[in-house]
């Protein structure tokens, strides 16, 4: 299968999958753990997530990898491992699904803050993002996943890493907003506009938003994001926001109001959807059999 072809085909649409953490958690990760030491130490926990993602439909798995850049990865004292947890991370999913699905190589934030507001430095988190990307493309990922981001300075720095390696491997970026009175913008104050302008000079494939909102507000973001943009618009909304309960945090939105709102986002021309922290596969399979019925029918 070739990405650029199944995204560009006209009325298609992709399947993304859903939240990673969550699923982790509830194979048994602990809280301050390293989730992607898994790759390394129980391959078969993150195999299980890849698998139950691809059997609910899903067209684009992603590998546990959202916090494997060297630099994060330093959190745990585990950045000369870097290469080998996301090469490892790719072979993982690549079992599960073989031929019949699109591995995306999650790369998450560095959880550092760039000069001036922290002490990284550019050339410093450029260079990790290349050696992530360059592992999880040399392992045989599909697309690269520059996800959740909050500041564009660190989102371009990732995506220039990629494209070092590669000018035309398929590149998809999102991150995350919060709503405010005077529109969506993220904790480092991007609006959606800023994010557009300074991807679309970067020649990102895919652009979007992904955490920190429950469906409704991801229609709204992904209104504004249509009426600036026609890049393909990938959309990943958590299930709702989060509540607190005794031992364990839980998300509200469930899997046929995630059907309902799929809608939406099908009208609305969006390219990919999926969802994030608290979906499970029981949501992507009903936002996969949503599109199945309007591919079939021309309508939902």
């Amino acid at each position: 299968m070739d990405f650029h072809q199944q995204l560009l085909k006209p009325g298609n649409v992709l399947v993304a999958d859903g939240a990673m953490g969550t699923m982790l958690f509830k194979a048994g990760l602990k809280s301050g753990e390293c989730p992607e030491l898994l790759n390394l130490e129980k391959p078969e926990i993150p195999a299980d997530v890849a698998r139950q993602y691809f059997n609910a439909g899903s067209h684009i798995i992603f590998t546990n990898t959202f916090g494997a850049s060297p630099v994060k990865l330093a959190d745990f004292g585990l950045a000369d491992k870097a290469v080998e947890i996301n090469s490892e991370a790719v072979r993982i999913v690549r079992k599960v699904v073989g031929d019949k699905a699109f591995i995306a190589g999650s790369c998450g934030p560095s959880g550092k803050m760039l000069q001036p507001y922290g002490e990284s430095k550019p050339d410093e988190l450029f260079s990790s993002f290349k050696i992530q990307a360059e592992a999880l493309i040399n392992a045989g990922a599909d697309i690269i996943c520059i996800e959740t981001m909050s500041d564009i300075q660190e989102a371009l720095l990732a995506l220039k890493a990629t494209r070092s390696i590669s000018a035309s491997f398929p590149v998809m970026v999102t991150l995350t907003y919060d709503k405010t009175a005077r529109g969506f913008f993220t904790f480092m104050g991007v609006d959606i506009n800023t994010t557009i302008t300074k991807l679309e000079n970067e020649g990102v494939d895919v652009i979007g938003s992904n955490c920190g909102n429950g469906f409704e507000n991801m229609v709204e973001i992904a209104k504004q994001f249509k009426k600036l943009t026609s890049i393909p618009l990938l959309i990943q909304a958590n299930a709702g926001q989060p509540r607190l309960t005794v031992d364990e945090l839980v998300y509200d939105e469930t899997p046929d109001y995630f059907a309902e709102n799929a809608r939406k986002l099908i009208d609305l021309g969006v390219s990919i959807i999926g969802g994030c922290c608290g979906t499970t596969p029981a949501h992507i399979s009903a936002i996969r059999q949503v599109i199945d019925t309007y591919q079939l029918t021309g309508k939902t």
